[in-house]
């Protein structure tokens, strides 16, 4: 077989494997080395640059058996004997997204054992399975989002063999599988792209380090092989591309509609529907918006301004990011226009920010979300809302969250309203860096006004292991009360149509602020039926007046009668919700 690196800085590349003298290797004028070799699947290589006597790992390498400072061994992506031929893959559109952590999802925190609780999935009515970046890191715990060699799953999770496992066994229940990754950044430790290349822009950084240098083609092809790499080896059914604002990209093309272009093209062989996920903090639809009418193309984008306007209604916490969603009316505006900013002045920012949804962008192309990783583990303690709120309003989340026009979201142990929290962890190894990221997180947040002593030591395994969920949790009490309701509520939204009605023409809302109540219906005008959705956070009943007949298809709180009474008058008890179908 041909080894090949593309390694331009370099003037002398050596191939080394144990037990066999060094082989050099060929250079070309673009900077690409090749070697004529035979490397058998779990040999192990390295290459040696230049007068450093230490073998590198392979920029490209698919495994990493001892760690992303060691060598790299060959894996053979093709081996895997599939069991999906018959999957048909599945659309975005309609679909119930769950967000997970694989190395505190279960107590192994391996890609096996998280098989073992896809069943809890599938009762859960959820389509899709995100994981967070898999990519191997330097350390045995962390989010993943310091990932260093984007084409190797970590060791710690069982490889990319466990990872071909998974998926297979996602499939065979049902379960899409979307793959977070990260390509705007590399972390802290075992980056050595720019040994190699110009991986990265040294003198322009983002908020995690140096910026990935777009302006090099050679860097645009590592990305788009990496994404096609998810997507056709791994058999993937989507990605979910980290920060896409801290992707500086100047070209005409930018790197996401080359990457949708490649996702399409790549779809269309393969006969099965490949989704693209954004997540971006510029509120621009132009990342949604098709490629004939001047977008980027992708499938989809997260939208914070909703899980802002739903944090507050619920919590009631206005400081930093959430003092412009201190009204209700922040949460009509996302529920009826996707963005709260789309163009108004944000006090955080200091500015004007982002811009206006065309109404005729379908709605689940917006991804929405009580809660996810960054939202809970960004908080100091890492707390959960179901760490402070009531039963009741925990319940009257989860019926905002699963009637919204979007494509909703859950964050691993939501749906139970798991007790445990999900806290920043890491393990790097090196003990300056461990010590410095650890004194950081404390001192950012005792900047703003924290204690420090309740601030977790990110470093500290005991860290990790509180952020594990609880299995014991979801057939328990309250616990098991927000999971049955999760189930019903992703269960009624499947069976009605007007819930998963992509118009936003087709949803309208209301919102009181003196009285904390809100109301929203779907469907198309005109129509014989259509939902209504029933909010009341505050602390007095509320006497709604529908005047026209209507069944209760979902209540939370108190049990209520199957009709609406006759007179068309609902009597919503003090924080609870109610789904009602109106005819």
């Amino acid at each position: 077989m041909t080894v090949e690196l593309w390694a331009p800085i370099p003037q002398r590349v050596v191939l080394r494997r144990p037990g066999h003298d060094d082989l050099p290797m060929r250079r070309d004028d673009a900077g690409h080395w090749r070697a004529d070799v035979d490397l058998a699947v779990g040999d192990e290589y390295g290459f040696v640059l230049d007068d450093d006597d230490r073998a590198l790992p392979d920029p490209r390498s698919r495994r990493q058996p001892r760690g992303v400072h060691d060598l790299s061994a060959v894996v053979d992506l093709g081996a895997h004997e599939w069991a999906d031929a018959a999957w048909p893959g599945r659309e975005l559109a309609g679909g119930v997204i769950y967000e997970l952590h694989l190395g505190t999802y279960t107590p192994e925190g391996t890609l096996d054992s998280a098989i073992d609780r896809l069943d809890h999935l599938v009762d859960l009515g959820v389509d899709f399975v995100e994981l967070l970046p898999v990519n191997a890191f330097n350390g045995t715990r962390n989010w993943g989002y310091d990932g260093v060699l984007w084409y190797a799953v970590h060791e710690g999770y069982g490889g990319p063999a466990a990872y071909q496992r998974f998926v297979d066994a996602c499939h065979a229940r049902g379960l899409g599988v979307i793959q977070d990754v990260v390509y705007n950044h590399l972390g802290p430790s075992g980056n050595y792209l720019p040994r190699f290349g110009p991986y990265l822009r040294a003198a322009e950084r983002n908020t995690w380090g140096d910026s990935v240098n777009l302006d090099e083609s050679e860097v645009r092809r590592y990305i788009v092989d990496n994404a096609m790499m998810w997507l056709r080896g791994f058999h993937v059914d989507g990605l979910r591309l980290d920060a896409v604002h801290a992707l500086r990209d100047g070209s005409e093309r930018h790197i996401l509609q080359e990457l949708a272009e490649h996702a399409d093209a790549l779809s269309a062989e393969l006969g099965r529907p490949l989704t693209l996920i954004a997540e971006s903090d510029l509120n621009d639809p132009k990342l949604i918006t098709p490629r004939d009418a001047g977008g980027y193309g992708l499938t989809a984008q997260w939208s914070d301004d909703h899980h802002h306007a739903m944090h507050v209604a619920l919590t009631g916490e206005t400081a930093g990011y959430y003092a412009d969603f201190a009204s209700l009316d922040a949460l009509v505006k996302t529920t009826t226009r996707g963005f709260f900013h789309d163009g108004t002045f944000s006090s955080f920012r200091g500015r004007d920010h982002g811009f206006p949804i065309d109404p005729a962008t379908p709605t689940w192309r917006l991804v929405t979300f009580t809660q996810d990783h960054d939202q809970v583990g960004n908080r100091a303690t890492g707390d959960r809302i179901s760490q402070t709120l009531s039963e009741p309003r925990l319940a009257i989340a989860a019926v905002l969250n699963l009637t919204t026009p979007y494509t909703p979201m859950l964050f691993m142990g939501e749906e139970w309203g798991a007790s445990t929290p999900w806290q920043f962890f890491t393990s790097h190894p090196e003990p300056e860096l461990g010590r410095a990221t650890a004194e950081g997180r404390i001192a950012e947040f005792a900047r703003m006004g924290w204690d420090e002593s309740v601030v977790p030591d990110p470093q500290d395994p005991e860290t990790f292991r509180r952020s594990k969920l609880d299995w014991a949790e979801p057939t328990d009490g309250a616990h098991a009360r927000l999971l049955d309701l999760h189930r019903r509520l992703i269960a009624l939204r499947r069976a009605r149509p007007e819930l998963t009605d992509p118009a936003f023409g087709h949803t309208s809302a209301w919102a009181d602020d003196a009285t904390k109540r809100f109301r929203m219906e779907r469907g198309a005008p005109g129509a014989p039926e259509r939902v209504v959705v029933l909010a009341n956070l505050g602390p007095d009943a509320w006497q709604v007046e529908l005047g026209e007949p209507a069944s209760i298809l979902l209540t939370t709180g108190p049990a209520l009668a199957d009709e609406v009474p006759t007179d068309g008058v609902l009597a919503l008890p003090a924080e609870s919700a109610a789904v009602l179908l109106v005819h």
